[in-house]
């Protein structure tokens, strides 16, 4: 036998299932935020102390490096004491520089000196001239030409007793080029500067010459101011002063 069943008996019947399942999922949601949030409780506590570990360990480490840094002091501080300690014991020495000698006034040149040059062993007359600031000479047949890739200069010293041939040939490098205007030309000369080892009596000193014609001068070789400061004094009357004392 069926029952009929009115149609507000069917909705009460309805609504009550549909209350039932809606209790359910809501518990059911309640359970699942709950066991997210003693998740999440669970890893910030394992993350606290995580954190709490390494501000110790940065603390001890902070702790070492202090006192590395104070030994390292401590060790400085003794170093230095030591090396005070040791300067004390030992006192340097008290160098006292000599006193800077005067020109040696008793090497006296004559306004005609004898003078030797060493490369090729022959003697000339030499004019001392304190107005002329360098020294030259009477060079002929100059030749220049190169020599390991430097320039030198060949020439024969010319004077009026001494003959120019193979066997007094004066060779030397090339120091330098000066350019000289003469009072009585307008032209400039372009001339070559060579060193020499020369003799003048006691004095041995290697000068710098520039190679010049002087044939219309009385003496082939001129000794300037350059080579004579330092080294001797100028007696103008007197001639021969160190060829006398040889």
């Amino acid at each position: 036998m069926f029952i009929r069943l009115t149609p507000v008996v069917a909705l009460t019947l309805l609504s009550g299932c549909t209350l039932t399942n809606s209790t359910q999922n809501h518990q059911e949601t309640l359970a699942a935020i709950q066991a997210v949030e003693t998740n999440l409780n669970a890893q910030i506590s394992t993350l606290g102390t995580q954190v709490d570990a390494q501000s110790e360990y940065i603390t001890s480490l902070e702790k070492k490096i202090q006192h590395l840094q104070d030994k390292t002091i401590d060790m400085q501080t003794v170093t230095l004491a030591k090396i005070v300690e040791q300067e004390k014991k030992v006192v340097a020495p008290v160098v006292i520089p000599p006193a800077p000698q005067p020109v040696a006034h008793g090497v006296v040149l004559g306004a005609i000196e004898k003078v030797t040059i060493d490369s090729i062993k022959q003697t000339f007359d030499a004019r001392v001239d304190t107005g002329a600031a360098t020294s030259s000479l009477n060079a002929v047949d100059v030749e220049e030409f190169e020599r390991n890739g430097k320039k030198w200069v060949r020439f024969h010293l010319s004077d009026e007793n001494t003959p120019s041939d193979d066997s007094n040939w004066i060779e030397a490098p090339i120091v330098k080029f000066v350019k000289i205007r003469q009072s009585t030309n307008t032209e400039v000369e372009r001339r070559a500067v060579v060193e020499l080892w020369v003799q003048v009596g006691k004095i041995h000193e290697k000068a710098q010459f520039t190679l010049a014609d002087r044939s219309q001068m009385s003496h082939p070789v001129l000794l300037g101011r350059e080579f004579i400061q330092d080294i001797a004094v100028v007696d103008v009357s007197k001639k021969y002063v160190q060829s006398e004392q040889e």
